[in-house]
């Protein structure tokens, strides 16, 4: 029996030091591990079973969106937020006046990087607004009809905040059931 208590003691130092070794106390990716795996099933859920859409968009947006800290998941949040709906703003302007043309897409993302840089003045995630409104057109530009490309458009959109929004709850309700320490600076 205490041969075998002996073995348990050594397997936990074992693993205690394994463990150590590998994350050397910093929880903090395996906190965003688990936080990004159950957004992708979420997301999965939802966009791919439930709505029969490709949830790419919605899960890329999650991960893009996501932190382990709150605070850090909040202000990416908001970023995001502004600059995929000012891509989308001039994405879906651009389809509506007439998007089908070869220079539709270079001049609307051309466009949201002026605005972008220049208007809102969000340094943090400021490239998702060209990168939006380039999906959005690329949406637009699949279906021959202006009215189907601005349904397109407003469907990928859709997909995007929904995955930022599953990303930012998941991230809260991770911090609220399992909180991280705020990292401390390395000397």
């Amino acid at each position: 029996m205490e041969k075998l208590q002996h073995q348990r003691e050594q397997l936990s130092q074992l693993k205690a030091k394994t463990s150590e070794r590998y994350i050397r106390g910093d929880m903090h990716g395996i906190h965003y591990a688990v936080s990004i795996f159950i957004a992708t099933a979420i997301l999965w859920i939802c966009v791919h079973m439930l709505a029969e859409k490709n949830p790419i968009w919605a899960i890329s947006s999650m991960v893009a969106t996501s932190d382990p800290l709150m605070k850090n998941a909040l202000m990416i949040f908001k970023a995001r937020i502004t600059n995929a709906l000012v891509g989308c703003t001039i994405g879906l302007a651009f389809i509506a006046i007439g998007g089908s043309h070869l220079i539709t897409l270079p001049l609307a993302m051309a466009v949201t990087v002026l605005l972008s840089t220049y208007v809102i003045r969000i340094q943090t995630m400021w490239r998702q607004a060209p990168i939006t409104a380039a999906f959005v057109i690329a949406a637009g530009l699949e279906h021959h009809s202006r009215l189907g490309g601005l349904q397109a458009g407003v469907t990928r959109m859709a997909e995007v905040l929904f995955g930022c929004v599953v990303g930012l709850a998941v991230a809260w309700l991770i911090s609220v059931l399992w909180p991280l320490p705020e990292p401390t600076a390395k000397a």
